[in-house]
């Protein structure tokens, strides 16, 4: 009788903003077979209930500005745990291909022999939608800007500034330690007024959030004590939720 041959294969899956039942059916159905999971500090615990029980459940997490396990380790544990045990999920936060590093991780692996599979998550700007923003609007925005806060250097992106001149919604991800040059940014432009809110934990039962203009963004997170993981989103989209 022929053995069973190991085949190698890596799932690169978005857990959505939170709420675990906001990830996607096909991601339900992989995570029900995995044999293991290298989970981030953003994927619902909830979901590592869904793996059978001899899933090995491995963190590795990075909390923002503070410890994180680097990512040549995450692609060495990606290697070893597939040739090993097969089929393997890297279960992250929001979408892994908006600001996160799925596709190196699915690059690396087919580099390495390891047949990669994507499987898309809802983006935490979506969950504006929680806090009855829209992103678009058609008579207030005609499109969505997404930055990052901190570029790799730790500087805040240039494209903010060319985000503020267009007809379109900003949503900054990882902005928090930015408030203040967001805010300096938007002052500077003479378009200080313009509507700004900050959601914390979205979807989830400890959502928090502010409303308010974006020269007073660092007032509202120190008054309504957030912090991250949260988003920035700048325009006339977020007068609609401070007029309902």
């Amino acid at each position: 009788m022929q053995e069973n041959t190991i085949k190698p294969q890596l799932y690169v899956i978005g857990a959505g903003p939170g709420d675990p039942e906001l990830i996607t059916l096909k991601a339900f159905k992989v995570l029900q077979k995995t044999k293991v999971i290298l989970y981030d500090n953003l994927a619902n615990k909830e979901l590592l209930d869904l793996a059978p029980e001899d899933c090995e459940l491995i963190y590795v997490g990075k909390h923002p500005y503070g410890e994180y396990t680097p990512q040549e380790r995450i692609h060495e544990l990606i290697k070893e745990k597939s040739f090993e045990k097969g089929l393997i999920v890297r279960l992250k936060g929001g979408d892994p291909f908006i600001f996160g590093r799925g596709y190196e991780e699915m690059i690396f692996a087919r580099e390495n022999g390891i047949e990669a599979f994507f499987i898309p998550g809802i983006t935490s700007m979506q969950a504006s939608g929680f806090e009855d923003i829209p992103l678009t609007h058609r008579t207030l925005s005609e499109g969505i800007w997404v930055v990052t806060g901190t570029k790799k250097d730790g500087t805040l992106s240039n494209d903010l500034r060319l985000a503020m001149q267009s007809n379109s919604t900003v949503v900054i991800y990882m902005g928090m330690k930015k408030l203040q040059d967001i805010a300096d940014t938007y002052i500077k432009e003479g378009m200080g007024e313009t509507p700004a809110a900050i959601i914390q934990h979205a979807t989830l039962a400890k959502q928090k959030s502010a409303v308010g203009t974006a020269k007073n963004l660092p007032k509202m997170a120190i008054d309504n004590k957030l912090t991250h993981p949260a988003i920035v989103i700048i325009g006339e989209v977020v007068g609609l939720k401070i007029k309902g």
